[in-house]
């Protein structure tokens, strides 16, 4: 979701390696820290975490050569040290977003059963793995997984046959909780404490956006699946669906702002503007014309049906437990999911490198997507509650 765009970094004079440095930085002290297995909790969204807590300190952070990498043409590179704080936090939401999500799989039935006891041991050993490297840090991540572990009773709370009807709040409450905290954190390991009720509040709403993001584009495979979706569950339309997620994004702008976070560089190019792009591409899905989301025509938003154009595809075939441990040990475990197209040991698909999720789509360039953005209305010729960034 948070893959800054490579084309969009020299606006910002930003070297687009750097993001490829913290991933390879996130990499290795997955495996220096908790071994090879852990490689396979590389979060890429958890990268950003490490990009705000140095740009926060103002200077680039500890960098050390990594050996030749086959992904990288066996040549050696300078990477984020293992050992930097913001590489250790993003190590952190790794392990816990890992285990949450491997244990998701086999609630859902998505592992094969032979496969599910294993995956729960690798999914609690992560679980507590997290809470020691955090530990490292002075991070506290008792209250994250205490709100993990509610999510199935939730789940189970709002579903259709259930006799009370939960709200997205309810349902993204601990999504939110713990982006809110592990977003807060990079202000304390960057010695800025004035930042951290903002970055709480940004990680609030980037869970938010997460969560709903999530449910929008799995919504018609949820129902065709017979799956837990929270829109279904909770009777919100796309429509409303969109709209908050256009919500969260003017208020996690809002907040950069009122911080002067949206005057670093850095945080724009690996926040800002990832967020922006989903904005449009949820929107493009929709199907509503968006080419900056302050430009989107009465007549577009009322385009109905809001869904996605190409219904979901035929479910492809689970791996069996050895094909789904060769795959772990021989693409996750070895790195190779970083920069190859490869097939999901959980569920089958075909996934896209980590690498190679770049959103784009406009590459959250207002001056690129929609002209002058402060000719467009609104309070002060600006584009109103839109995000639109002004200062480009």
């Amino acid at each position: 979701m948070l893959k800054p765009c490579a084309h969009g970094a020299a606006k910002y004079g930003i070297d687009p390696g750097q993001w490829q440095a913290h991933m390879c930085g996130l990499c290795l002290g997955l495996r220096d820290g908790h071994g090879q297995l852990a490689r396979a909790a590389t979060n890429t969204d958890a990268i950003v975490l490490s990009v705000l807590t140095e740009a926060q300190t103002g200077a680039s952070g500890a960098r050390t050569t990594a050996g030749p990498c086959p992904l990288r043409g066996m040549r050696r590179a300078s990477v984020v040290a293992a050992n930097a704080p913001g590489v250790q936090l993003a190590a952190t939401a790794s392990l816990l977003l890992g285990a949450a999500k491997i244990r998701d799989h086999v609630d859902d039935g998505d592992a094969a059963a032979l496969a599910r006891g294993p995956m729960r041991r690798v999914s609690s050993t992560w679980a507590a793995r997290a809470q020691e490297q955090a530990a490292r840090i002075g991070l506290d991540v008792r209250p994250m997984l205490a709100a993990i572990a509610t999510q199935s009773a939730l789940e189970a709370k709002a579903a259709p046959d259930a006799n009370s009807l939960g709200t997205l709040d309810d349902l993204t409450g601990p999504t939110q909780l713990c982006a809110a905290t592990l977003f807060g954190h990079t202000a304390t390991l960057a010695g800025r404490p004035e930042n951290v009720g903002a970055l709480q509040e940004i990680g609030r709403h980037v869970g938010r956006i997460a969560h709903l993001a999530d449910a929008i584009e799995d919504l018609e495979r949820d129902r065709a699946r017979g799956r837990f979706n929270p829109l279904d569950a909770t009777g919100t339309d796309m429509p409303r669906a969109y709209q908050l997620v256009r919500e969260s994004e003017t208020a996690i702008r809002h907040a950069a702002a009122e911080a002067e976070l949206d005057q670093l560089p850095t945080v724009r190019w690996a926040l800002l503007d990832p967020l922006s792009a989903l904005l449009r591409r949820l929107g493009q899905g929709l199907g509503l014309a968006v080419g900056h989301v302050c430009r989107t025509s009465p007549v577009a938003q009322q385009h109905s049906p809001y869904q996605f154009p190409s219904p979901p595809g035929r479910r492809p075939n689970r791996p069996g437990p050895l094909k789904a441990g060769g795959l772990i040990l021989g693409v996750y475990c070895t790195g190779v999911a970083c920069c190859a197209d490869h097939t999901s040991p959980c569920t089958g698909e075909e996934k896209e490198a980590w690498a190679k999720r770049c959103g784009c789509d406009g590459c959250g360039d207002c001056g690129e997507c929609c002209g002058n953005c402060c000719s467009c209305g609104g309070e002060d010729g600006c584009c109103g509650d839109c995000g639109c960034d002004c200062n480009c």
